[in-house]
């Protein structure tokens, strides 16, 4: 039975993805039937991922797939984040496609596939196994961002991210070729332990090998210097999908990040030196590329390039035992709260082929609609750091963490780098609050994203109540 329960959650996600792949054959569902099916899919699903209980690690089946699989209470924290994410995010598509008449209906199987390969990433113990995840994930989202077929943006934007793709992808392969040549097995057990007796430095197909899969995951990951496609594509997506991708998919690939590194501490030791100046050129160019944008869409990609590289601060600088009880799982559940919540609120707020996109279009929306202006002011304060936002207790726990741990410069870095980013996140509050209003930002059917977005800004403040050991 704890076996059934550890694997419940991803059983849920497939079964359902398959379901809404079954029905929406049948003429009699409309997009409002689908709609509310997908959104209470992943309901369901995030009330299975509550209920199971991780106290401590469980290989669920082991003999049956071979010590593939492992759940723990960082997986169980992560999956909620992705299942959470889901279901925000089909909330954000239920308002979307009220004024985006494109809608197809195998759109929410598409999410549900999405979040089955996601969480499938986060309990692999096994190097083959993360890729077939990631494949899983990687092609329902290629799926969901050239839905509309319509749009030469959208084929653009699917096109750039299937091509990057399937380079990370290749990587990640010849990495795990490279690495079962030096270790003689692809599961993370037997590499910690070829690892513990020949020595990490000492194997030149561990090493390059374990380059290759960090290659994969950098990309994936937004993070320089293979942050480049991550501003068009976010830009060229769906609003609901491109809020999906900054947050699930986020959380999916630094859990399989820190995984990777918690393989072996020599081996994690070997990668620190460089992961130092990746995370400090991640936030810096980050930020270059966010201040110089006015379109929201590509600010909160490039805000998002950022972000990963303070997720990277804490897998640099936290000890293991940190990781994995929180500090960086902490960070993304604040980054996806506050991320997700102005996507939500762009759903309903960008009109019609999302009209309404840059910063200017935005002018005086405080007046108008108050409440949607102050859900989204928290939303910015968070993702700036500001107190008493999850945002700002993310940052200080991954910095105390870098100060703690000897870190100092990446630590102060980290803090300047917050500093410059708020200059971008005020734009749009400015634009809100000190300008004259020019539109209605009007509604017009029964929308469920004003409601999600209000769930959200909640969320953001209480996250930030979860205590966290540094």
């Amino acid at each position: 039975m704890q076996d059934i329960m550890a694997i419940l959650p991803l059983l849920a996600t497939c079964a359902g993805a398959i379901l809404i792949m079954l029905v929406a054959a049948f003429e009699t569902f409309r997009r409002e039937g689908i709609s509310i099916l997908g959104i209470g899919l992943f309901a369901f699903a995030f009330f299975v991922q509550l209920t199971v209980e991780n106290s401590s690690p469980i290989m669920p089946y082991s003999a049956i797939f071979n010590g593939m699989l492992v759940t723990s209470t960082f997986t169980k924290a992560a999956g909620l984040i992705i299942l959470a994410c889901g279901f925000f995010s089909a909330i954000a598509a239920q308002t979307y496609f009220t004024q985006n008449r494109w809608f197809v209906l195998e759109y929410y199987c598409m999410m549900l596939f999405a979040a089955c390969g996601m969480i499938l990433m986060t309990m692999a113990a096994e190097l083959i196994t993360v890729f077939v995840a990631l494949e899983i994930m990687s092609l329902a989202i290629y799926t969901l961002i050239g839905c509309d077929r319509r749009s030469v943006i959208r084929s653009e934007a699917v096109l750039k991210y299937l091509m990057l793709g399937a380079f990370a992808g290749a990587f990640f392969v010849m990495g795990s070729v490279f690495i079962y040549a030096g270790a003689g097995s692809t599961r993370f057990v037997d590499i910690a332990r070829a690892v513990s007796e020949g020595g990490f430095i000492a194997n030149p197909a561990l090493v390059g090998g374990s380059l290759l899969i960090m290659v994969a995951l950098l990309f994936k990951a937004a993070a320089f210097p293979f942050h480049a496609w991550v501003v068009d594509v976010y830009d060229g997506a769906p609003m609901p999908v491109t809020g999906f991708m900054a947050t699930a998919v986020k959380t999916a690939v630094f859990c399989v990040f820190a995984n990777v590194l918690l393989i072996n501490t020599e081996l994690r030791d070997g990668w620190v030196g460089y992961l130092f100046w990746i995370s400090v050129l991640t936030m810096f160019v980050g930020n270059l590329i966010a201040i110089g944008q006015n379109n929201l869409k590509r600010m909160l990609a490039a805000s998002g390039i950022v972000h990963s590289g303070y997720l990277i601060i804490g897998l640099v600088a936290i000890g293991s035992d940190t990781v994995s009880n929180g500090a960086v799982i902490f960070y993304l559940a604040a980054y996806a709260a506050s991320t997700l919540g102005i996507f939500v609120a762009l759903s309903y707020l960008g009109g019609e082929d999302e009209k309404r996109i840059r910063f200017d279009d935005f002018n005086g929306l405080a007046r108008v609609r108050p409440y949607s202006a102050a859900c989204i002011t928290i939303f910015l304060l968070s993702m700036a750091g500001i107190p008493p936002t999850a945002g700002f207790m993310g940052k200080f726990y991954i910095i105390a963490g870098a100060f703690k741990h000897g870190f100092v410069a990446l630590g102060v870095l980290g803090i300047i780098s917050s500093i410059l980013s708020v200059w971008y996140y005020l734009r749009l509050i400015i634009s809100m609050y000190f300008r004259e209003p020019q539109e209605e930002f009007g509604v017009s059917e029964m929308t469920l994203a004003p409601l999600g977005t209000f769930a959200l800004a909640a969320a953001v403040f209480a996250i930030s109540f979860i205590p966290v050991v540094i």
